[in-house]
């Protein structure tokens, strides 16, 4: 707290009752120009301030102030390219060039660039590599971890622009998840199987809106397969998750059947997002009469107490999302429990 008698120390709170402060606050941010979304950025400011006052720790501050700034740039660099589709893709780095897996990671990169899909890769080498080199470098993101060991640039994201150097592992965690559109995980070590199963547990508890899942298994192997049988055996039959939630992935081992599986997810659905108490799911074209009627008998439990299913336009609420506001929605008021199933709304929606 410094030489400040407690007294001389100004009580700041994010409510906009700080008096000089918040004008303060406000006249930086008019000196400084362009601020997008002030309310927020003020907080931002008021958070760093309280964080200041609070903490004498250097190595608690050392880390919020990292993090801001590996998250602002992240936002920087992925912000151009919102608009279009990513692929997340997760797999050993220690896989070598002449392996079958590199082959198929080779060629689902080149798929999913041929039908305007960007990668995200963790940016090293191995599979990461081989998704790299398969979608080219103008459809590739790489996004680095700093170890003393294996994770240097593959050849295709150094110097890339959209290449991102992370010093947090949790950083570049929700920089994967954030910014995918579907996640597809090769086999690998302990960090291939911490971003598989971060990714099912964000899937499960919806801290993710629902996205394909696909492991990737080499013809003839049973990496994934095994795996599957250890969730079944020791957790679903333990009820330490749901039976359904082994529905959240699938494991394919024929890469054309990756990318068809991922282009289904997205034939009808589009995305979604919560309006106040009710889940709002875009889609490209409305549902027929035969499926509503589906979709009502099939998923019940879904909703709340009282809820429905129902039909219709952009609520006034996304209106803040004009790009979107075109397509039509069905609108649910979900329980928020059962996000296995919600996938499975959607798969139906899909095949609708």
């Amino acid at each position: 707290m410094g030489t400040e008698k407690l007294s001389d120390v100004m009580e700041l709170h994010f409510t906009p009752t700080n008096g000089p402060a918040d004008e303060a606050i406000d006249r930086l941010m008019i000196m400084v120009g362009r601020i997008q979304q002030p309310e927020l950025v003020r907080e931002l400011i008021l958070a760093a301030l309280k964080a200041g006052q609070e903490n004498d720790e250097k190595a608690d501050l050392k880390l919020m102030n990292t993090s801001l700034k590996e998250m602002r740039f992240t936002a920087k660099i992925f912000g151009p390219y919102r608009h279009i589709r990513k692929v997340s893709v997760f797999g050993s780095a220690r896989t070598t060039i002449d392996s079958p897996a590199y082959r198929m990671a080779q060629d689902l990169g080149r798929q999913l660039a041929d039908r305007g899909y960007m990668v995200i890769t963790g940016g090293g080498p191995g599979i990461m590599q081989a998704v790299n080199e398969g979608a080219g470098v103008e459809h590739s993101f790489g996004i680095n971890i700093r170890l003393p060991f294996e994770q240097k640039p593959n050849p295709v994201v150094e110097g890339n622009p959209r290449h991102i150097n992370y010093k947090y592992f949790f950083n570049r965690k929700v920089a994967f998840l954030k910014e995918a559109d579907a996640v597809v995980v090769f086999p690998g070590g302990f960090g291939t199987l911490d971003e598989g199963m971060e990714t099912l547990t964000l899937s499960q508890t919806g801290k993710h809106n629902p996205l394909p899942v696909i492991m990737v298994d080499v013809p003839g192997s049973h990496y994934w397969r095994d795996w599957r049988r250890f969730l079944k055996d020791n957790l679903a039959s333990c009820h330490f998750i749901r039976a359904e939630d082994l529905n959240l992935f699938d494991i394919i081992d024929d890469i054309p059947l990756v990318v068809k599986a991922i282009e289904k997810f997205y034939r009808r659905y589009h995305s979604m997002r919560y309006v106040d108490s009710q889940l709002v799911i875009r889609m490209q074209k409305a549902l027929s009469n035969q499926a509503m009627g589906r979709i009502v008998s099939e998923f019940k439990d879904l909703l709340i107490p009282g809820g429905t299913f129902r039909q219709g336009p952009a609520l006034p609420q996304e209106s803040d999302d004009p790009d979107a506001n075109h397509l039509p929605r069905l609108i649910l008021d979900f329980n928020r429990t059962t996000f296995a199933r919600l996938k499975a709304l959607i798969d139906v929606i899909n095949h609708a």
